[in-house]
């Protein structure tokens, strides 16, 4: 069993890997779904990783319809994670039916080089998952990373088995979105996959805020400043016992 993890940064990134993860999608703003990592954070990363590094484009929350000059960002840093050493892409473009863009998904793959590349969860909202798999495979995508269109993998794990039944390894199914501890063995089972994607967390406290509760540097949901969630890489070591076990 094939275990990614998503990371958030250089410190995600190692604990990842201390923790026996086999592959990370490297990000940045997680809690955003995540974007686009830093040149820094790619550069460091591919320095101290020994293991593949997929690394995000994606360059601002809020779906999956990019103005031209959005895109032009986008090609920009996938070629620029690419020559910083990042072993293959995660990106999803979508037109405004909510249908895949096959010129702009054509492109990627281009930028690409060779590397492999993965359809992220853009796919969960697509109206027709069984046309969208037909024209990502015909236009060479390596992997899709999906929830099978539900909240979670959990809840979307038919559709996932679905889809690799339907996809017959012509390109890879990756089962992510909201898998844990405890409903993984349950995933695994009822789609089939011999890899998955997740994040185990644990807190990490930040007192460098603490002084000013009332300050508040972001908007919207206003996640407390003085805590982050990191990877847990005890977690991460624990998963793989729980798999080889099972």
């Amino acid at each position: 069993m094939l275990v990614e993890i998503c990371c958030g940064s250089l410190d995600d990134a190692l604990a990842a890997e201390a923790g026996g993860a086999d592959r990370i999608e490297l990000n940045s703003a997680l809690f955003l779904g995540g974007l686009t990592p830093s040149a820094g954070t790619m550069r460091l990363a591919r320095a101290r990783l020994s293991i593949p590094i997929l690394a995000m484009v994606r360059p601002r929350v809020g779906g999956f319809l990019y103005s031209d000059a959005e895109f032009e960002v986008m090609q920009a840093d996938a070629q620029a994670l690419c020559e910083l050493g990042a072993d293959g892409l995660v990106f999803g473009c979508l037109t405004a039916e909510r249908v895949v863009d096959r010129e702009r998904t054509a492109r990627l793959v281009e930028l690409a080089g060779g590397r492999p590349t993965v359809f992220h969860r853009a796919f969960d909202v697509v109206p027709d998952p069984f046309a969208a798999l037909e024209t990502l495979i015909s236009l060479g995508i390596t992997r899709v990373l999906t929830s099978g269109q539900e909240e979670s993998a959990y809840n979307g794990a038919a559709l996932i088995r679905q889809l690799r039944d339907a996809a017959r390894g012509r390109i890879e199914i990756l089962p992510g979105g909201g898998i844990d501890p405890f409903n993984i063995a349950d995933v695994v089972a009822r789609t089939g996959t011999d890899q998955v994607h997740l994040a185990l967390f644990a807190p990490r406290l930040d007192p460098s805020c603490q002084g000013r509760p009332q300050v508040f540097f972001g908007g919207g949901l206003r996640p407390a400043e003085d805590r982050l969630d990191v990877i847990d890489a005890q977690g991460v070591a624990r998963l793989r016992s729980q798999l080889r076990g099972s």
